[in-house]
Order: C-alpha cells, then structure tokens, then sequence
C-alpha cells in the first residue's frame, strides 16, 4: 500500500460458500473512511458478493456459508449479536437497477423514516428535503413529490434511490453497478454525486467500466476468481500495478 488509512471496514480472512460452490477465498481488506473504493474485475469474480458481505445481504440467500470477519468500526458484524436491520441501516445499498417503491416521490424517502419512527409532518418534510438534495435530486423533484416515482426517468430513480438510502443516515453507502442501466448523461450525474456523497459518508462500488473506476475511486480492488489480487490507490494501481494479472486485466489481455 502506498498510503495509510482510517480503516471504516475491515475485512479479515473472509471466505464465501454457496451450496458447495466457493465464492470468495480468504479475502484481506481494509477500505478506508470517506473514500470510495471500487471492486474491479471480470464478470463472477464475487465484487457484488463481497460487497453484499458488508451488510450481510448474502445471508438472504438459502445455503449461504461464511467465514472470517468484518468489522465496521472495529466490531465484527457477523457477531452473534449484532442486529441485522441496525446493521442494514448504518450500510445501506443500492442495486443496479434502479427499484423505486410505487409510492410517491417524497413517500419513498419518508419510507425509511417512518421505520426509524420519526412521525411528525414537520421533521419529515425537513429530512426528506435534505435526503434529495444530497442526492441531487431537489430542484427536479420539488414541484413533483407527490407524483408516482416510477414516473421519473431511470437516472432520477436511481438518484431517487439514493435518497431513500441516505434519509436514514447510513455510514457506509454500498453501490452494486448502480450507473450500467443509466444513459451517459444520468451516469455523469450519478458519477458527480458519489464525489460529493463521500464527504458524508463512506462510498464503496462495484463496476465493470474501468474508466468509471479510475474517474471516480481514491481506491480499488482487483478481485479474480474469487480472490483478492491487488488493492491500491487508484492512480497507482492504473498506472503501476504491482500484479501482472491486474495490469493483464486493465489494459484489456484478458477478462
């Protein structure tokens, strides 16, 4: 590593099993504090399994086995008594495909906080206002918030999305490929909101565009096959990798 860090998570000799099938292997990582990290790698490498480790999303589903420790702020979240929900709500995530609820624009971001048992109309409206903003989305929504949120284009469902993560004030904000369905345009606004999101938070993405990547990260991870090949800073790793398999894969020989 060419510098170091507040580590925000910890990943320790984190392996991954569903059913008999090996999904990430003994994996060592620490991400830092309002960064963004990116996992790069070719497709089935497990990026979006490692991501989803991070808030115990893969326990969803059946046959799931894991192994090691995460630790968010020092504290390994696959204690036994850690609380799920508590933990999905300090790391949120946002999936590829923009899923906004069939509510209305400010009822999708109220959602969360109704859950946190905030009530009072006033304080809604305030929450709900900041949450939109931060996610860039105010000034296109302000005249619209009781109109359907499927009605927004994807690239504003997908901000729309964001929000509804945020509103609940989450640490760390997981981001599985959330630009791949959106037009170039809506992609550069999603890129430039991530710049600003990691003054609040910590941001990690996972991505199949490489340029995407090296735009957007401070730091990234090669994963292979399951298992961790080299993580660096961002500018070192895309223009000195340490590992010839990382500079196989950047330059386009193989994945």
């Amino acid at each position: 590593m060419t510098a170091e860090f507040i580590a925000k998570l910890d990943v320790q000799d984190l392996s991954l099993k569903f059913a008999d099938k090996t999904v990430l292997q003994h994996i060592n990582l620490r991400i830092p504090e309002h960064k963004i990290t990116a996992f790069i790698g070719p497709s089935g490498c497990g990026k979006s399994s490692l991501l989803r480790s991070f808030n115990r999303m893969n326990e969803l589903l059946e046959d799931t086995q894991t192994t090691g420790e995460v630790l968010l702020d020092g504290k390994n979240i696959y204690h036994s008594e850690i609380e799920v929900a508590e933990l999905r709500r300090r790391v949120g995530i946002v999936f590829q495909k923009p899923n906004p609820f069939p509510h209305s624009v400010y009822e999708n971001v109220a959602f969360g906080l109704r859950l946190q048992g905030i009530k009072q109309a006033r304080q809604l409206d305030e929450l709900v206002e900041s949450a939109l903003r931060k996610a860039a989305l105010w000034d296109e929504v302000r005249d619209r918030l009781h109109d359907s949120a499927v009605n927004l284009s994807g690239g504003q469902q997908q901000r729309l999305v964001i929000a509804r993560a945020i509103a609940i004030e989450p640490e760390v904000l997981l981001l599985d490929e959330p630009a791949s369905a959106l037009d170039p345009i809506s992609t550069l606004k999603i890129e430039e909101l991530m710049y600003d999101l990691k003054q609040h938070y910590t941001l990690v993405i996972v991505t199949h565009n490489m340029q995407q990547a090296a735009r957007v990260s401070d730091y990234t991870a090669f994963l292979n096959m399951g298992q961790l090949i080299e993580f660096d800073e961002t500018n070192k790793m895309f223009t000195d990798p340490s590992q010839r398999a990382t500079e196989d894969y950047i330059t386009g020989r193989f994945g």
